[in-house]
């Protein structure tokens, strides 16, 4: 019986005299001649991004960044509070809050645009999602916001990045037009298409895979919530919330 194969990497690779990121030298290559979301798609997608891939992930980035006094920042705030010597232990706290209800939920969405898109018949696809959300009074990810209704400007700019571009397929896209329109009929009135959905087909339009597009709310977010520590650090909150919280909830 033959003994595996060890694992490898390729993401990372160094002598003496040279760091490799992939193919590319670190110091020669990428220093001063590539951005950093440059290096983010390589390591990532494994190819070189196209300028489309740099334009969509950018916007995406900034859009992502910051929400306000969400769960993530006001976590941050109040572990920076707690213990101001661990600046990352806050920002990971901060970050730790990414999941499927806040900053995340573009995952969720792309699930359901993976399917249209595959399906043989998107349109009965799309009906059949807003369907099953609608009996179970759930959301459909990636629709539905508290406060901009009955249009999110940052996903309506997204879309409008995305159809500008004629180098990305436009699948994604289209997959979440076909779900906006089901999930309209279904509720009886225009719902609407929040950031992370806007997100999702952006994302996919690039070949980002599905399970991994947290990571770039993840990346983002950091720094965002490092922004939410400087203004901590000049304008504390963190006493002021968790004060509020007390004398708001009273004792059972």
């Amino acid at each position: 019986m033959s003994s595996p194969q060890p694992p490898v990497t390729r993401l990372c690779s160094h002598t003496l005299t040279s760091l490799h990121y992939r193919d590319a030298d670190l110091v020669e290559d990428l220093m001063g001649q590539k951005t950093f979301t440059e290096v983010m798609l390589m390591q990532v997608l494994g190819r070189a991004p196209r300028p489309v891939d740099l334009r969509i992930a950018d916007v995406v980035l900034i859009v992502l960044m910051e929400h306000g006094l969400t769960p993530s920042a006001i976590a941050t705030r109040l572990v920076y509070m707690s213990a101001p010597e661990n600046l990352q232990g806050a920002i990971a706290s901060g970050l730790l809050a990414v999941g499927s209800s806040f900053v995340g939920t573009m995952e969720n969405c792309s699930v359901l645009l993976d399917r249209i898109a595959a399906a043989d018949d998107p349109e009965a696809e799309a009906r059949t999602i807003a369907q099953h959300h609608l009996s179970g009074k759930r959301p459909v990810p990636g629709f539905g916001h508290h406060l901009h209704k009955p249009v999110d400007p940052r996903a309506y700019k997204l879309l409008e990045l995305a159809r500008a571009e004629s180098e990305l397929p436009g699948d994604r896209v289209r997959a979440l037009q076909t779900l906006s329109a089901a999930v309209d009929a279904a509720a009886g009135r225009p719902i609407t298409i929040n950031a992370t959905g806007a997100v999702a087909a952006l994302l996919g339009e690039i070949g980002v895979p599905t399970a991994v597009m947290r990571g770039f709310a993840v990346v983002s977010r950091a720094a965002g919530l490092l922004a939410h520590v400087v203004e901590e650090q000049q304008s504390p909150s963190g006493r002021f919330i968790w004060e509020t919280v007390e004398h708001a909830m009273p004792a059972a």
